[in-house]
């Protein structure tokens, strides 16, 4: 059965309402989605793209629907001023607006027919199948390879965050020390400082 027009333009509107969120680590749930964005929009719905190229170690995809396509421009403007905080740690994820082709239940334009036909060897076309078969395999090719590329980059980025999460704890424990022993208000005494005794 053909989608109608109407139906065709209810999908178009919920393709503006959506974001689609790309490096997302593969601890990200529906619920840590929901909480992140809660502060800025209603969430609509999330739906996760699984990642059918590579190991399932690599950042994964989200299209997350809002309640209205004016809210999309204010989330990619915050994802692209803030870190996006993913259990409280900073998350280089990326925000763009969703597109048709994101969603996999999209309905077919109204009035499009698609034609199928094998060729055969002598058909003027063949070698232009040929080359974009060939130019696929390539395709899939350099995708694995940028998949392992960014794999270690992640790696080596994760274990920065957590060596700077090291360091401000260990600072931090060391001022709640100070604070704690008063070793801060006896140094501000003798230096004839004024500390605030919080």
């Amino acid at each position: 059965m053909e989608p109608s027009a109407e139906e065709y333009a209810a999908f178009e509107e919920k393709v503006k309402r959506t974001v689609y969120f790309d490096n997302l680590s593969p601890q990200v749930t529906e619920s840590v989605i929901r909480t992140a964005l809660d502060q800025f929009t209603a969430v609509k719905n999330v739906k996760f793209i699984p990642n059918y190229l590579g190991p399932s170690n690599l950042p994964q995809c989200a299209l997350v629907e809002l309640d209205s396509a004016k809210k999309v421009k204010e989330v990619r403007a915050m994802i692209g001023q803030y870190p996006f905080m993913m259990s409280g740690m900073p998350r280089p994820v990326r925000a763009r607006p969703a597109v048709a082709e994101m969603f996999d239940d999209r309905p077919v334009k109204p009035k499009r027919k698609m034609k199928c036909c094998w060729l055969e060897k002598n058909d003027p076309d063949f070698e232009v199948a040929r080359e974009l078969k060939n130019l696929t395999r390539k395709h899939a090719a350099e995708i694995a390879f940028m998949h392992k590329v960014h794999l270690k980059e992640e790696e080596k980025l994760a274990a920065q965050q957590a060596e700077t999460l090291k360091v401000h704890y260990k600072k931090f424990k060391l001022i709640e020390g100070i604070m704690t022993d008063r070793t801060a208000l006896t140094l501000a005494r003798k230096y004839n400082l004024a500390v605030a005794d919080e």
